[in-house]
C-alpha cells in the first residue's frame, strides 16, 4: 500500500527525496557534489515555461473578465494590497533585526571580505538604481526580448496591453482568445509533466547543498537564518493569518490544502514549479478564474513578502556585523529603496543577492562588500523566502476575491475541510470561460 501511494503522490516522493538527499550529502559528499545539475536542470525546465504561462493567464484573465473597469479595479486593489503588505514585511524585518541586535558583536573586518565574491551581484545591481531606471526597465526593447530574457515584469507589461486590446476588439478576436486559451492548456500539461521530476530535482539540490556546506552549515551565520525563519513564521501566522481570518478563512486548513506545493517549494527553494497547481486549487475554492489569472502572476513580481523581510533583515545584519552605524535617514532610505528594488526580484538569476546588492549600494554608509557575509547561507534562506512568497500570494488572491465578491466563503471552507491537500485529487483544468481563459 505504501509503495502504491508513493507511486501516485508527489508529496511522498518529495519527502523521500529530501531524506535521501540528506543521507547522500552526508554519506557520499564527493558523489553528491556532482549532483547540482539535477536541481539546476529541474529549475531551468520550470523557468523555460514561466514567461509563456504568465502571458497566457494574464491575457486570458483580462480578455475573459468582460468589463475592463473590473480589470482595472482588481489591478488597483491588488497593487494597494501588495504595497501595504510589502511595507509591513519590510518594517517587520527592521524591527526584528534591531530588537534582536542581529549581527551585533560579530566585528567582521572589512578587509577580510573578498569584494570579488560580491562583484557579480553588485555589477548587476548598478542598473537598478532609482525609480526612473526601474520604470524604464519595465519597457522591453522588443516583445521577443522580454520573453527571451525571461523578464517577468516586461512580460507582464506586454500581457496587460495585449489582454486589454483583445478585450476591446471583442468578438472579432474571439478566435485568437480561444487559441491562447487552448495553448495555455498545453503549457499546463507540460508543466505537470515536468513537476513529476520534482523528486529528482529535490534530491540533487539537497544532496549537493549538504555535501558542499555540511549539515552544520547553518551554524555559520546561524542566528541570521534562525531569526529569518522565525520572522517569516510570525509574519505568516500573525499578519497573513489575521488577514485571512478577516476574510472568513482559517490559516492552517488553508496551508494544509497547499501542503504538496509547499513541500516542492521546500525542496527546490522556488515557487515557480507550482504556479499552475496553486492557480488550479484557488479556482477549486470557488474564486473566479479571471481574478486568479490577474492576481497570482502579478503577485509573483509585486508581492514578495518573504523577500521583503529578507532584505531589511540582511541589510541591518550586514551593518551590525561590520560595525556600521545607521542613522534614521539610512533606515528610511533602505525602506524606500526596498519598496522599489523588491519588485524586480522575480526572474533575475541570483535575484536575492542582486536585489540585496542594489539596496546596499543605494545606502553609501553600508559596505557593499558585506554581501559576502550572506552568500553561504543564501540557499537556506531562499527556502523560507519562497514559502512565504507563495503563501502570501495565495492569501492575496483570497483577499482580492473577497473584496470583489468573487468567492463563496462557506463553499471555500467546505473545500478546505474536505481536501487532504494532495494534487493527485486536484481537478482537471476547467473549461474555458466564454471568451477567455479559465486560468
Amino acid at each position: 500500500m505504501f509503495i502504491k501511494n508513493c507511486s501516485r503522490s508527489i508529496f511522498l516522493q518529495v519527502v523521500i527525496a529530501l531524506i535521501f538527499g540528506v543521507i547522500a550529502g552526508v554519506s557520499f559528499p564527493d558523489f553528491s557534489s556532482h549532483l547540482k545539475p539535477l536541481g539546476d536542470g529541474f529549475i531551468k525546465l520550470i523557468k523555460m515555461l514561466i514567461a509563456l504561462i504568465v502571458f497566457c493567464v494574464v491575457v486570458n484573465g483580462i480578455s475573459g473578465a468582460g468589463d475592463l473597469k473590473k480589470v482595472g479595479r482588481i489591478g488597483l486593489k491588488s497593487v494597494i494590497y501588495f504595497e501595504v503588505l510589502t511595507t509591513i514585511a519590510l518594517v517587520l524585518g527592521l524591527v526584528v533585526a534591531y530588537s534582536t541586535g542581529l549581527g551585533s558583536g560579530a566585528n567582521i573586518d572589512l578587509n577580510s571580505l573578498s569584494a570579488s565574491d560580491a562583484s557579480a551581484y553588485t555589477g548587476n545591481a548598478q542598473a537598478m538604481h532609482g525609480p526612473v531606471a526601474f520604470f524604464m526597465a519595465l519597457i522591453p526593447s522588443s516583445v521577443f526580448s522580454a520573453f527571451a530574457g525571461n523578464d517577468i515584469l516586461q512580460v507582464l507589461l506586454f500581457s496587460v496591453l495585449f489582454g486589454s486590446a483583445l478585450n476591446l476588439v471583442g468578438e472579432q478576436a474571439s478566435g485568437l482568445a480561444r487559441l491562447i486559451n487552448e495553448f495555455s492548456h498545453v503549457l499546463f500539461r507540460i508543466m505537470g509533466m515536468i513537476v513529476r521530476l520534482a523528486p529528482l530535482g529535490v534530491f540533487g539540490a539537497v544532496a549537493f547543498t549538504i555535501s558542499r556546506y555540511g549539515v552544520s552549515s547553518l551554524s555559520h551565520l546561524g542566528a541570521l537564518v534562525l531569526v529569518f525563519y522565525v520572522t517569516c513564521a510570525l509574519f505568516v501566522t500573525l499578519v497573513l493569518g489575521t488577514v485571512l481570518r478577516l476574510c472568513g478563512v482559517r490559516l492552517f486548513p488553508f496551508l494544509r490544502y497547499f501542503r504538496e506545493e509547499l513541500l516542492i517549494v521546500v525542496g527546490t527553494a522556488s515557487s515557480d514549479a507550482v504556479l499552475p497547481q496553486i492557480m488550479r486549487k484557488l479556482e477549486k475554492l470557488g474564486i473566479r478564474s479571471s481574478t486568479v489569472g490577474l492576481v497570482i502572476p502579478t503577485g509573483y513580481s509585486f508581492n514578495l513578502d518573504g523577500f521583503s523581510i529578507y532584505l531589511t533583515l540582511a541589510v541591518v545584519f550586514i551593518a551590525h556585523a561590520t560595525g556600521t552605524p545607521l542613522a534614521f535617514s539610512d533606515l528610511m532610505t533602505v525602506l524606500l529603496v526596498s519598496l522599489i528594488t523588491s519588485k524586480g526580484a522575480h526572474g533575475i538569476p541570483g535575484s536575492a543577492l542582486v536585489i540585496l546588492a542594489a539596496t546596499l549600494t543605494a545606502v553609501p554608509a553600508i559596505p557593499a562588500a558585506g554581501l559576502v557575509l550572506v552568500l553561504s547561507v543564501d540557499w537556506f534562506m531562499g527556502i523560507a523566502r519562497a514559502l512565504t512568497n507563495m503563501i502570501g500570494n495565495c492569501i492575496a488572491t483570497v483577499v482580492i476575491a473577497r473584496w470583489e465578491n468573487d468567492i463563496n466563503i462557506p463553499n471555500a471552507n467546505a473545500v478546505l475541510d474536505d481536501h487532504p491537500g494532495s494534487a493527485d485529487k486536484a481537478p482537471a483544468m476547467p473549461a474555458p470561460n466564454k471568451g477567455g481563459l479559465s486560468g
